[in-house]
C-alpha cells in the first residue's frame, strides 16, 4: 500500500506497530521543570492562559484557575521581549504562592523574545513556520544551492536558543501550525502534511547537530483530516530516521471553535491519535475561558485507561485505504428505502445516517422542526450482514455474493470499535458498503462504559470512534447510538460529518482560543458572527484574534475575520486580506457584506 506521502518520501514508512490493536508509541523521556513528558509517564494535559502577558496579576490568577482543575502544564504568549521579561514577574508570583506548574512560552516572530523567556520558563515553544520568517505567500523556485542558504540562516538565527536552553535546562516545543507555514516550505512542499513535517524536522536536524534532545513536536491544523494526516506521517519519519528520534508527541487541534463543534472537531483529530498510540501530552483548542478545555481533555485521556477490548490483531492484514491522505473507500452504490424516499448509499454518494426506530418514533411528530438534522434509514428495516472481522469463515461467506451488500460489525464483540471496522475494511471486498457504528455495546450492557454517563462522555467516544472512521475513508452510513436521546443524538450524529468533512450542511466556523495576542473578544465576537451568519450551509467563516496563524490557518477557508490592530479588523476572502483597518464596532456589518458581494448570502427564511 502507498499513498502520496510514501511516495514523496522516497521510501516505506510505518507511522504505527499494529493498526488493528492499540499499542502506546515508544518515547524518550523529556523533562519540563519537574515534570516528566514520555517514557513511562501518564499522558500530560495543557493549556494556554488568555490574558495579556504583561498583566501579571490576571496571569497569575488564571494559571492559578487552570492548575486548580487539573491543567499540567501552562503556555503563555510572549510576543516582544518585553512580555518575555515580564514572564520573571509571573514565575515568581506563581513561586510565591507555591505554585511549580511548568511554564512554556509561547514564540512566534521574534527569536529575541524566545531567547529573553528562555530565562524564566521551563519550556519555550516555537513556530518553525515563522521563527525565522516572515509570511508573504510568495511564488518563488529555490535552487538546493539557495534552499541550503535559506537553512544556514535559519540556523543562525535558531542555534542561539538551542544552547541557551541546554545550558538552563529547558525543553523545547518545535510546533508546526499549518496555517503558517514558511514561504520556503510551501514552495518546495506545498501546503501539506509533508510540509509540515519536513518544516519541523528542519529545525530538529540543527537541534541534533548540538547535541540538544529535550524536544516535544507538535503538527498542529483546524482540519482534524490534515491534523491526522500531519501526525501520522511525522511519526512515520521518525520512525524512520533512527531508533534515537523517538521523541514525546504533543497533540492538539487548532482553531476548533466552541461549544459542541469545538468539542467534537477536538475529539475526532486528539482521539483518532490516540486510538493509535500516539501521544504524549495534549491540549483542547476551545473559543473559551482556559479552564473549560481541562474537563474536555482529561476525559479524552481517561477514556484510554479504561478495559481494554479484546486484541483484533489479524497477522498478514494491511489497510486497504491511504494513511497520510484522505481517499473515501470505494464501494459499490445500492439502493434502500429510507424513511422518507429512497436513499442511495455506497460509492461517492453522500455518508447516510441510520437510526434505531425508536428514535425515528420519539421524532416523527416534529419531522419539520427538525432542519437539517434527519433521520434517514431505520436500522431495523434494513438487510444488514452482520459479521466477526475476525472469522475468515464469515467474511469468505460475505465474498462469495455476488451483489454487494451493507455489511457491519455484529454487536457484543469485545474489540475496539475503531479497530474492528478497519479490520472489516481490510478484509471485506471492496464493493461492499460498510455501516460504522461507534459502539458494539448494546443498551442492555450496563458494564460498558460508553452507555449510560454524561453527554460529553457521548461526546467524545461518538465523535473519536465516527470520526477517526470517517477520516480514515471507511463508512457509507453511520449509526449513533451512545446517546439515547432522540434529537441530541441526531445532532451529534451530523455535527460529525461536518466537522469530518464529509457531509458539510451548516455554516463552518474556524476559531481559534483567545491568547494574550488576541486583538479583540474572541468569544463575543464570535457569537456576534455566528448570530449573523449560522444560516450559510456551506459557508467556512475563520475568525482569528491575531495575525500569527490568520492567512495560512484560513487558506480552506471563504472568508475571514482577523484582528489586524487594537479596535481594528481586516477582512479576508480566503487568504487574501481585501479590507484593512475596519473599525470593530462596524466589522461583523461589513463581513456580512463582502459575503453578498462574492454571492454566497441568502437571506433567512
Amino acid at each position: 500500500m502507498s499513498s502520496a506521502g510514501d511516495a514523496a518520501v522516497g521510501y516505506p514508512i510505518s507511522y504505527v506497530a499494529d493498526l488493528f490493536s492499540r499499542t502506546r508509541r515508544e518515547s524518550r523521556e523529556v523533562m519540563v521543570g519537574e515534570l516528566g513528558f514520555g517514557g513511562s509517564h501518564p499522558m500530560r494535559v495543557q493549556s494556554m492562559i488568555t490574558s495579556d502577558t504583561m498583566d501579571t496579576e490576571a496571569c497569575v490568577k488564571e494559571t492559578l484557575r487552570l492548575v486548580e482543575v487539573g491543567c499540567e502544564m501552562v503556555r503563555i504568549t510572549a510576543p516582544t521581549v518585553k512580555d518575555a521579561a515580564n514572564l520573571k514577574q509571573i514565575r515568581a508570583r506563581l513561586n510565591d504562592a507555591g505554585c511549580r506548574v511548568p511554564l512554556v512560552a509561547d514564540i512566534h516572530f521574534k527569536p529575541e523574545a524566545a531567547l529573553e523567556a528562555v530565562q524564566w520558563v521551563e519550556k519555550v515553544r516555537i513556530n518553525p513556520g515563522n521563527f525565522a520568517d516572515s509570511k508573504k505567500f510568495n511564488i518563488r523556485d529555490y535552487s538546493d544551492m539557495q534552499y541550503a542558504a535559506e537553512l544556514e540562516r535559519i540556523r543562525d538565527r535558531f542555534a542561539p536558543l538551542v544552547m541557551r536552553c541546554q545550558e538552563r535546562g529547558v525543553a523545547l516545543r518545535i510546533g508546526t501550525n499549518h496555517g503558517s507555514l514558511s514561504d520556503r516550505i510551501m514552495n518546495r512542499f506545498g501546503d501539506s502534511p509533508l510540509g509540515m513535517v519536513e518544516s519541523a524536522l528542519e529545525f530538529v536536524r540543527i537541534a541534533r547537530d548540538l547535541d540538544f534532545h529535550r524536544m516535544i513536536f507538535s503538527m498542529k491544523a483546524s482540519n482534524p483530516k490534515v491534523m491526522i494526516a500531519a501526525y501520522r506521517l511525522l511519526v512515520a519519519r521518525l520512525n524512520a530516521e533512527g531508533a534515537d528520534w523517538n521523541y514525546p508527541i504533543h497533540l492538539g487541534v487548532t482553531e476548533a471553535g466552541d461549544g459542541e463543534d469545538g468539542r467534537i472537531k477536538s475529539a475526532i483529530g486528539i482521539g483518532s491519535l490516540l486510538s493509535d498510540g500516539i501521544g504524549d501530552t495534549i491540549r483542547v483548542s476551545l473559543t473559551e475561558d482556559s479552564e473549560h478545555e481541562i474537563p474536555v481533555a482529561r476525559a479524552l485521556v481517561a477514556s484510554f485507561s479504561r478495559k481494554r477490548s479484546a486484541s483484533s490483531s489479524v497477522s498478514g492484514v494491511a489497510p486497504t485505504w491511504p494513511l497520510f491522505d484522505y481517499s473515501r473507500r470505494s464501494s459499490n452504490r445500492i439502493i434502500l428505502e429510507g424513511i422518507t424516499q429512497r436513499i442511495a448509499l455506497g460509492g461517492m454518494e453522500t455518508v447516510a445516517v441510520v437510526v434505531p426506530r425508536r428514535v425515528d418514533d420519539a421524532v416523527a411528530h416534529k419531522r419539520e422542526g427538525l432542519g437539517d438534522y434527519q433521520p434517514e434509514l431505520i436500522l431495523e428495516d434494513l438487510s444488514i450482514v452482520e459479521v466477526d472481522p475476525l472469522s475468515t469463515k464469515e467474511l469468505e461467506a460475505v465474498n462469495a455474493v455476488t451483489e454487494a451488500r451493507l455489511v457491519t460489525v455484529r454487536d457484543g464483540l469485545e474489540l475496539d470499535p475503531i479497530a474492528a471496522f478497519r479490520l472489516l475494511a481490510a478484509r471485506i471486498d471492496a464493493r461492499h458498503p460498510i455501516l460504522i457504528k461507534d459502539t458494539l455495546a448494546t443498551l442492555g450492557d450496563t458494564l460498558n462504559p460508553v452507555l449510560g454517563g454524561e453527554f460529553l462522555d457521548h461526546l467524545l467516544t461518538s465523535s473519536r470512534v465516527l470520526g477517526s472512521l470517517l477520516c480514515d475513508g471507511i463508512g457509507d452510513a453511520v449509526l449513533l447510538r451512545s446517546e439515547e436521546a432522540p434529537s441530541q443524538s441526531l445532532r451529534l450524529v451530523y455535527n460529525i460529518l461536518q466537522a469530518s468533512g464529509v457531509r458539510i450542511f451548516k455554516t463552518d466556523y474556524v476559531a481559534c482560543p483567545s491568547c494574550g495576542r488576541t486583538l479583540f473578544n474572541l468569544q463575543e465576537t464570535t457569537a456576534r458572527i455566528k448570530s449573523s451568519t449560522s444560516h450559510l450551509k456551506g459557508v467556512r467563516i475563520a475568525v482569528m484574534g491575531c495575525i500569527v496563524n490568520g492567512p495560512g490557518e484560513m487558506a480552506d477557508a471563504d472568508f475571514g475575520y482577523v484582528g489586524g490592530a487594537p479596535g481594528k479588523v481586516n477582512l479576508y476572502v480566503g487568504k487574501t486580506a481585501v479590507k484593512f483597518n475596519i473599525p470593530e464596532g462596524e466589522a461583523v456589518e461589513r463581513l456580512v457584506d463582502l459575503i453578498k458581494e462574492h454571492g454566497r448570502w441568502v437571506e433567512l427564511a
